[in-house]
């Protein structure tokens, strides 16, 4: 099984062969900006720590920490120590996922539920830290006779323990809410979390910084700088990747290219078709043809 050395080397050989990808990764990698993604995608920290931002909500990122994105979320990962941080990749193909679900066990659910009280993260115990590194190595054994099929077992294997661990943590009772890395200064982070969930729920409105400075009754500067502290992104680029994420959704369910501008809040059509190919790599309407 080929580790990759980037996450867009790993994403682009999942999208390509439509199945899964894994790449272990070091702090000395070049971090993407805020982006999203056509598969699923595991992250799991083995040393080091950083932020991580998942659509509206800022998490802390440290050893024995997993992360479960699904397919269309935006995430940025930011350094927020000087520390080298270790970390495994799993992207994956929903396509591929949905091949061996059966209607008892859906292998995207870790990917798919969420709810106010259980976001994207939880923390593996050293028994389970354990046992997910060893179907890691069994996956980067040599490229013997068999491998590639055994690569595929020894995936759904792990895939599917995930799932039965991530399941275990929604039914208890004692895991509430994820504890934010900005509890020392609650009350910005609750100003941050607000202007990501306006914008969230108003893509399609005017998101200026004026716009949101005037309902927020703070200053432009003031919003730019504390959004900025707390998720490591801008304004500017966190709308626009929602606003490309919701476009793919849209294109993927059958709206037309001039639809899917309007809905997802472009005003200027140029502008999306610019700004669409420059993140996603291909034109809308390539896209939409991929999907369909």
């Amino acid at each position: 099984m080929l580790f990759y050395e980037s996450c867009k080397l790993a994403v682009k050989s999942c999208l390509e062969t439509k199945t899964f990808a894994i790449a272990r990764l070091y702090s000395d990698d070049k971090t993407m900006g805020i982006h999203i993604h056509d598969c699923y995608e595991i992250y799991f920290s083995i040393a080091g720590g950083k932020q991580f931002l998942i659509d509206n909500r800022v998490y802390e990122f440290g050893p024995g920490d997993i992360f479960f994105i699904n397919q269309y979320e935006s995430h940025y990962l930011s350094q927020i120590d000087e520390t080298t941080h270790e970390r495994i990749g799993l992207s994956i193909h929903p396509k591929y996922l949905k091949q061996f679900s059966t209607p008892k066990t859906d292998l995207s659910y870790c990917f798919t539920y969420r709810d106010t009280a259980f976001g994207h993260r939880i923390t593996l115990t050293e028994e389970e830290k354990k046992r997910f590194m060893y179907y890691i190595h069994k996956l980067s054994e040599h490229n013997d006779y068999g491998q590639d099929v055994l690569d595929h077992a020894f995936f759904l294997e792990l895939i599917t323990y995930l799932n039965r661990i991530f399941i275990s943590r929604c039914e208890q009772e004692s895991y509430v809410e994820e504890k934010n890395i900005h509890e020392i200064n609650k009350g910005q982070y609750k100003q941050v979390d607000e202007i990501l969930s306006y914008i969230n729920q108003h893509l399609t409105d005017n998101l200026s910084i004026a716009v949101l400075a005037s309902h927020f009754y703070l200053s432009g500067s003031y919003i730019c700088k504390i959004f900025k502290n707390t998720t490591g992104t801008t304004i500017n680029r966190y709308i626009t990747a929602k606003r490309i994420s919701k476009a793919k959704a849209l294109l993927a369910e059958g709206y037309s290219v001039t639809e899917t501008c309007s809905l997802c809040g472009f005003g200027d059509y140029s502008n999306f078709l610019k700004t669409f190919t420059k993140m996603v790599g291909i034109s809308p309407k390539k896209y939409a043809s991929y999907e369909r």
